[in-house]
């Protein structure tokens, strides 16, 4: 992947300086240490709402709170803990949040009509992290179907879906669980048609099975290392087995804050950017986690928290560890955070092949110049000397499968898919 820019190395020098002079807070401690504050900025006194919802990816966000980094960039940042993408998606178009932690898919999914009302506008500033969500299923698939083992997945659904039909669960319709999901059932040869397919907010997944109300669900960590080490059921696909890298959340913000607030909002960018570079030492994760875990942010076990940050999955079932090197990443040398036109465009041309839109957008891309904001993206980043990726409206493959997608000719692309 060709990138324009290159890192500043004073830019690096003075990040890795000021988290060696104690960037790293402690929740709750009344004379932990923050970041220097930027010397050309000072905190603004109007207060900055960000939403969130209790996963793992929210970190970036958690992160440039705990660490000082909003107030550093000078901005004033409350940051809300929401029940469900649905309570998001609502409190982002009313204006009540300025932003938040989001799916990827959610403003294409809301814009067409499938998550909300159509022509509501809600806008990607950047892209949050890359990989780290996962599939998983009940227990009465542990004999069936192991970690990743996509052959036998039909002949396992066709099997159990004779007794009951099976039901299975999503976070938000067109979002990224919803799509990882279908397109896995797609993959693997599975009608979608013959199971069912229900909306569930994250952090009610683990109950949900444990009660028998579905058989498999897709969201993102801690809840599928939750519902192993609750013994409920077993990770059966990570979703870097699905699509590689792909996107997953992303900074969605309200359109009036974004053309009002620019500047802003580029501050709470640079500050969500810095956090992300700090999760991606490795070193820093076990502290992360520990932060996470606690109740006010996702609320699950450090323990749990901190194995799939570090990439390693205990997949549950009879199956074992897993290591992956595609882990959760938040910034991935540059690559993770700027918003790629394409990737908004593949999401809508699964809402064509699946069914979700029975009428294709007439104008996939000028949906998604309308959506995300790459210029802004590119300005934030220019100003921190970081390099940007050149990928926007390539071509590229889904890993699972193997189909190349050109965002330049949906038509072609569908034309083969829907077969």
């Amino acid at each position: 992947m060709k990138l324009t820019l290159m890192f500043n190395r004073t830019f690096v020098v003075l990040v890795l300086t000021s988290f060696m002079f104690g960037v790293l807070t402690s929740c709750g401690s009344s004379d932990a240490k923050t970041a220097t504050a930027d010397s050309s900025s000072t905190a603004t006194s109007e207060s900055i709402k960000l939403g969130f919802i209790p996963l793992t990816d929210c970190a970036s966000l958690v992160m440039a709170q705990e660490l000082g980094l909003f107030k550093k960039y000078g901005v004033k940042v409350e940051l809300s803990k929401e029940a469900s993408w649905a309570n998001v998606r609502d409190k982002i178009l009313t204006g009540e949040l300025a932003g938040a932690h989001c799916l990827f898919g959610m403003p294409f999914s809301v814009f067409t009509g499938i998550g909300g009302k159509a022509g509501s506008v809600m806008k990607i500033a950047m892209i949050l992290n890359n990989n780290g969500q996962a599939i998983t299923l009940s227990n009465k698939f542990c004999d069936l179907v192991g970690n990743n083992e996509t052959a036998k997945v039909k002949s396992a659904v066709d099997q159990l879906n004779a007794q009951k039909q099976l039901q299975f669960a999503m976070t938000f319709p067109g979002g990224t669980h919803d799509i990882w999901l279908r397109y896995w059932l797609a993959a693997t040869g599975v009608d979608a048609k013959k199971v069912g397919i229900k909306t569930i907010p994250p952090p009610q997944m683990v109950a949900n099975m444990k009660v028998d109300n579905m058989d498999g669900f897709c969201v993102g960590e801690p809840w599928n290392g939750v519902a192993v080490k609750e013994g409920i059921g077993f990770t059966h696909i990570a979703s870097q087995d699905i699509w590689k890298n792909h996107p997953e959340k992303a900074l969605v913000v309200n359109e009036a804050f974004a053309g009002a607030k620019k500047d802003d909002l580029k501050k709470v960018m640079k500050a969500v950017i810095e956090a992300s570079i700090w999760l991606d030492s490795l070193s820093n994760r076990k502290k992360a986690a520990e932060i996470l875990s606690q109740t006010k942010y996702v609320n699950a076990p450090a323990e749990v928290i901190e194995a799939r940050l570090m990439g390693t999955n205990n997949t549950g079932c009879k199956f074992g560890d897993k290591k992956y090197e595609d882990y959760m990443k938040f910034f991935n040398n540059g690559l993770t955070n700027a918003p790629r036109k394409s990737y908004g465009i593949w999401f809508m041309s699964q809402y064509v092949r699946f069914g979700l839109l029975s009428t294709p957008p007439s104008d996939y891309k000028s949906i998604a110049d309308k959506i995300i904001m790459s210029d802004l993206y590119k300005e934030v980043a220019g100003e921190m000397k970081l390099s940007v990726a050149d990928d926007d409206m390539q071509p590229f493959t889904v890993t699972i499968d193997k189909a190349v997608f050109d965002p330049n000719h949906v038509d072609s692309y569908l034309a083969v898919a829907k077969k």
